[in-house]
């Protein structure tokens, strides 16, 4: 068996380390340990390392209700950092977000008068702040024209931000049988939102917006708790219960988590607060590898050397339990054969790393230089290799070492 050569791993990290190079995985299903929730569906992420800290049943699909308008959050944002609209862009109310989604409608409403315009900026808070149905409405027909090309404007940025499992069919989180999500799908939609607006992002912090001589208070009741809390966003219908997105920062960490499912308002906001404050306090970061240094190699076919070193862009850290010892396992996952040319940078693999049975993050690795296509005899060497011995694509190596 072929060892995988790896960068040096700190030596005071205490932990049973694994690194595996595959060809094709599919990670099963994983349960975090030390920690118990009421709520149904549930996940806790760090948001610098992107470890998972804690999820239950974090892939079910289940309804958003409001916590959909994260996603039509996400659309406005869009558009204007791309320049398309600004905050002093209006758009009116139309009679339909009026009667379906204003005063008289029964949900959650800005109380927008009909056929008024009204400021994206105010829009904005009337959605994040007033989770108001009328409000994201009106974005959605502005934007799209109708909440149904909307709704496909959604689903393709979904897509293109990585939430793989969720579909949307309206702006607002009303009940659809079509509609559903994962609570990793909305971790992954908040991280995105903080990480790439924020400035925008600050809105979901703010605790009261007046519109219409109406002042309505922030619904999200971790902002009132004095946590750190700053964001994101409540939800509830009868087909999905109580659910939140939330968001805190304390000494430096931010951490983000999900729950939905949950049978009252005060089981939300109790089993939220616990969740953040067990993470806060039950674990600490250790690197893995730095910036830049080398986690493993995979295998070139048809390139001017066979095996190619790869790089993080970033630290890759994970959060382990606070004065334990635990076991860390990573997998290099990539489709075989890698084959050349390959460019110096390109994203060719993943790392998975799992704490535990659970995994706690993943992170993309890069080519850490260029792979130019080999000579007509080492090219005819790899194919007499792939045929005779299948050396790329059951490319397997392993190293175990205590540290």
């Amino acid at each position: 068996m072929r060892h995988l050569r790896i960068g040096q791993v700190a030596a005071a990290l205490g932990l049973l380390f694994n690194i595996l190079v595959i060809a094709a995985v599919a990670p099963g299903a994983a349960q975090a340990q030390g920690f118990q929730t009421l709520a149904p569906t549930a996940i806790l992420v760090d948001a610098e390392s992107e470890a998972v800290l804690f999820e239950k049943n974090a892939d079910e699909l289940t309804a958003p209700a409001s916590m959909a308008k994260t996603m039509t959050v996400e659309i406005v944002f869009n558009e204007l950092k791309n320049g398309r609209i600004s905050m002093d862009t209006e758009f009116t109310i139309s009679e339909n977000a009026w009667r379906k989604g204003g005063a008289g409608s029964g949900g959650s409403a800005m109380f927008a008068k009909v056929n008024s315009g009204v400021r994206v900026e105010d829009l904005l808070r009337g959605i994040i702040v007033q989770s108001g149905n009328d409000a994201a409405i009106a974005v959605a027909e502005g934007i799209a024209g109708t909440e149904e090309n909307f709704a496909r404007m959604m689903n393709e940025r979904a897509k293109q931000i990585g939430l793989t499992k969720s579909t949307f069919r309206n702006a607002t989180g009303y009940g659809d049988p079509a509609q559903k999500v994962t609570v990793r799908d909305l971790a992954k939609l908040a991280l995105h939102l903080i990480e790439t607006y924020p400035d925008y992002y600050k809105i979901f912090g703010e605790r009261e917006f007046t519109w219409n001589k109406i002042r309505q208070q922030n619904r999200n009741p971790l902002l009132a708790m004095e946590i750190g809390a700053d964001g994101l966003k409540t939800g509830n219908i009868d087909e999905s219960g109580y659910g939140l997105i939330g968001s805190a920062v304390q000494n430096g960490q931010r951490l983000i988590l999900v729950v939905n499912g949950l049978k009252t308002a005060k089981d939300r906001a109790n089993e939220a607060r616990k969740l953040l404050e067990w993470g806060f306090r039950a674990f600490e970061s250790r690197q893995l590898f730095a910036e830049g240094q080398a986690v493993g190699e995979v295998q070139v076919f048809g390139g001017d050397r066979r095996s190619l070193p790869l790089v993080a862009k970033k630290p890759v850290r994970v959060l382990v339990n606070r004065g334990e010892t635990e076991r860390v396992s990573a997998r290099i996952v990539y489709t075989g054969p890698l084959k050349a040319p390959v460019q110096k940078g390109a994203e060719v693999a993943r790392l998975r790393v799992d704490r535990g049975d659970m995994q706690a993050l993943e992170v993309p690795l890069y080519a850490s230089e260029d792979v130019q296509v080999g000579t007509l005899s080492q090219r005819a060497l790899d194919g007499l290799l792939e045929m005779s011995t299948g050396w790329v694509r059951n490319a397997f190596s392993s190293l175990v070492d205590r540290m």
